[in-house]
C-alpha cells in the first residue's frame, strides 16, 4: 500500500478513536498525509484552497433550505397527521401499529429528509402507542429506527445531493427519482417482517375505521404530502433547480405549519433558524474537509490504485461488488453517512463503473448501504435516538433488529445486482439514456 494512504488511514482512525470531531479527523489526517509530499506552509494553503473550493457549489445551497424545511415540518404538526393517515389506511392489518410506524417514518422521512428527525418525531408518538398495546419497547424502537432510514432514499434527500457533488456532477433530478423504488422496497420489506413478527407474538389488531373517517384523515394529511409532489415534480419538469426547490419547500413548510396547521408560533422561528444554521455549519464543514481529502486521494492516485487492486483480486463483478458492499457496511458502522459518502465515492465509484455499474445505481447502492450503518452499533446515530425515545437499551434492541437488518441487506443486494431497480424510473422520465 502507498505510504500516503497508510499515513492517511492511521491518522484518521487514531483521531477518531480519541473522539476528535469527524471534520477535524478528516482535515488533520489529510494534512498529515500531504506533508509526505510538500512542506507545511504550502500544504496548509493547498488544503484551505481545496476546502473553500469544495463548498463553492450552487447545488449545495439546497442543503440549508431542506434542513430548515425539515425542522419546520418536524415541529409543524406534520408527523401527527401522517400517523393518523397511516393508521386509518393500514392500522387494521396484522401488526397494524408496527406497519403504521413504518409507513409514517417513510412519509415523514421523505418530507423532512432526515432519519434522525423521523425517528424523533414519529417515534415519540408511535413507540408509546405500541407499548400501550402490548408491543415490546425493543421491537418498537427497532421498527422506528430501521424505517426512518428510508427517508435517505426517498426524495428530497440531502445525502443524494451530497453524493451528486462527490461523484462529479451526477444529475440530482435523476438521483431523486431513482431513490423512490429502492426506498419503497425497503419499506415494504420491513412491513413484511413486522407483520410476521406481530402474528408470531400475537400482538393486537385495531378495528377498521369507517370509510368516511379514513377519507378525512387522508385529506388532512394531503397538504403535507403535496410537498413531495411540488418539489420532485418541479425538479423533474424543469420548472426549478434542486436549490430553488429547497427554497420553495421552506416557504411551503412555513405557510403550512404557521398559517394552516398553526402548530408553530412565529416567535419560535428564530430558534428554528438558529438550529438550521448550526446543522448546516456542521454539514458544510464536513463537506469542506472531505473535499480536501478527495483532492489528496486524486493527487496521489489512490482511487486508481484501489481499482487496480480490486481488478487483481478477481474479474467477477458479483464478487467485487459484494466486497465493496461489505467494506461500506463496516465503514458505516463507524463513520457517519455524510463523510462516508464524500470519502468513499471517489474511491469506489471508478471500481464499480469498471464493472459496469452506472453512477446512478452506485449512488443508490452506497446511500442504502450506509443507511444500514445509521442503525448499526457502535456509532449508529438513529439507533441511539430510537433507544432514547423508547427508553430501552442498545443490547435489548439488537435481537429484534436482526430480521430487519436481514431484509435491508436483501434489498441492498437487489439494488446492487439489478440495475433496473435504480434506473427504470429515471429512464422513463428521460433523465438518463
Amino acid at each position: 500500500m502507498d505510504l500516503t494512504a497508510i499515513v492517511l488511514i492511521v491518522c484518521f482512525f487514531a483521531l477518531l478513536f480519541i473522539n476528535v470531531p469527524i471534520s477535524l479527523c478528516i482535515a488533520l489526517s489529510t494534512l498529515a498525509a500531504l506533508l509526505m509530499h510538500i512542506d507545511f506552509t504550502p500544504a496548509t494553503t493547498t488544503i484551505a484552497q481545496q476546502m473553500a473550493g469544495g463548498i463553492d457549489s450552487f447545488a449545495l445551497l439546497a442543503i440549508p433550505f431542506f434542513i430548515l424545511s425539515g425542522l419546520i415540518m418536524g415541529q409543524g404538526g406534520i408527523a401527527k397527521r401522517l400517523i393518523e393517515c397511516a393508521m386509518a389506511m393500514i392500522g387494521f392489518l396484522p401488526g397494524g401499529l408496527a406497519l403504521v410506524n413504518v409507513m409514517s417514518c417513510m412519509l415523514f422521512g421523505a418530507i423532512s429528509g432526515s432519519a434522525v428527525a423521523a425517528t424523533s418525531a414519529i417515534g415519540s408518538f408511535m413507540v408509546p402507542e405500541m407499548k400501550k398495546h402490548g408491543y415490546s419497547a425493543s421491537f418498537a424502537a427497532a421498527v422506528t429506527a430501521s424505517a426512518a432510514t428510508t427517508g435517505m432514499l426517498i426524495p428530497p434527500s440531502n445525502i443524494l445531493i451530497i453524493y451528486a457533488i462527490a461523484s462529479g456532477g451526477v444529475s440530482i433530478a435523476a438521483l431523486f427519482i431513482a431513490g423512490y423504488l429502492p426506498g419503497i422496497l425497503v419499506g415494504l420489506a420491513l412491513m413484511i417482517v413486522c407483520a410476521i413478527y406481530s402474528i408470531k407474538n400475537k400482538y393486537p389488531v385495531t378495528a377498521r375505521l369507517p370509510f368516511k373517517i379514513v377519507l378525512e384523515k387522508i385529506l388532512a394529511a394531503l397538504p403535507s404530502l403535496l410537498l413531495i409532489f411540488i418539489v420532485i415534480g418541479g425538479i423533474i419538469g424543469g420548472v426549478f433547480t434542486a436549490t430553488e426547490a429547497g427554497a420553495i419547500a421552506v416557504i411551503y413548510a412555513l405557510v403550512l405549519s404557521v398559517f394552516i396547521y398553526r402548530e408553530i408560533n412565529p416567535a419560535e422561528l428564530p430558534a428554528l433558524l438558529l438550529k438550521a444554521c448550526e446543522t448546516t455549519a456542521i454539514v458544510m464543514l464536513i463537506i469542506a474537509a472531505s473535499s480536501g481529502m478527495s483532492w489528496l486521494l486524486s493527487y496521489t492516485h489512490i482511487p486508481q490504485l484501489v481499482s487496480e487492486f480490486f481488478l487483481t483480486l478477481s474479474d467477477n463483478p458479483l464478487l467485487i461488488l459484494l466486497l465493496i458492499n461489505l467494506i461500506l457496511i463496516l465503514v458505516g458502522a463507524f463513520i457517519d453517512m455524510t463523510p462516508a459518502v464524500l470519502i468513499f465515492t471517489p474511491i469506489f465509484l471508478p471500481v464499480a463503473m469498471e464493472f459496469g455499474m452506472s453512477p446512478i445505481q452506485f449512488g443508490i447502492m452506497i446511500v442504502l448501504n450506509l443507511s444500514i450503518g445509521l442503525v448499526s452499533p457502535p456509532v449508529g446515530s438513529v439507533l441511539f435516538v430510537s433507544c432514547a425515545v423508547a427508553k430501552t437499551s442498545l443490547h435489548k434492541i439488537i435481537k429484534p433488529m436482526l430480521p430487519l437488518y436481514g431484509v435491508m441487506f436483501l434489498v441492498l443486494m437487489l439494488v446492487t445486482y439489478v440495475p433496473a431497480i435504480s434506473e427504470t424510473l429515471p429512464r422513463l422520465f428521460g433523465l438518463i439514456e
